[in-house]
């Protein structure tokens, strides 16, 4: 069964950067998708980015693109996700996901991982 731990969160002004981190472990196979959801109080859970394994796919969402850059050391199976030009609506718990799969398509669908980590709390706040 995977596990995944994230870190990075925080308290942070409007315009500022925090990197968050997942490690995982619990692999069988070199073929996986990792996600960065983020869930704000009262809303669903969202897909923010999504890298495959091999690095070589990624994707965001709309409102990140630009500002967020996902990447990853799959040789430490440490997994990152750089946001910059932080904004309040930012403000969320953010969560790491992960299934094993050959298949990337839809990866910012939460019905694609089964595997989360417990999540760490992100608020952007002069």
């Amino acid at each position: 069964q995977l596990q995944l731990v994230e870190s990075g969160g925080g308290l942070v002004q409007p315009g500022g950067s925090l990197r968050l981190s997942c490690v995982a472990s619990g692999f069988t196979g070199d073929s996986y998708l990792i996600g960065w959801f983020r869930q704000a109080p009262g809303l669903g859970r969202e897909g923010v980015a999504c890298i495959s394994s091999t690095g070589r796919n990624t994707n965001y969402a709309g409102s990140v693109k630009g500002r967020f850059t996902i990447s990853g050391d799959s040789d430490k199976a440490t997994f990152y996700l750089q946001m910059n030009s932080l904004k309040p609506e930012d403000t969320a718990v953010y969560y790491c996901a992960a299934v094993e799969t050959i298949i990337f398509d839809l990866c910012l669908v939460r019905s694609r991982y089964n595997s989360w980590g417990q999540g760490t709390q992100v608020t952007v706040s002069s």
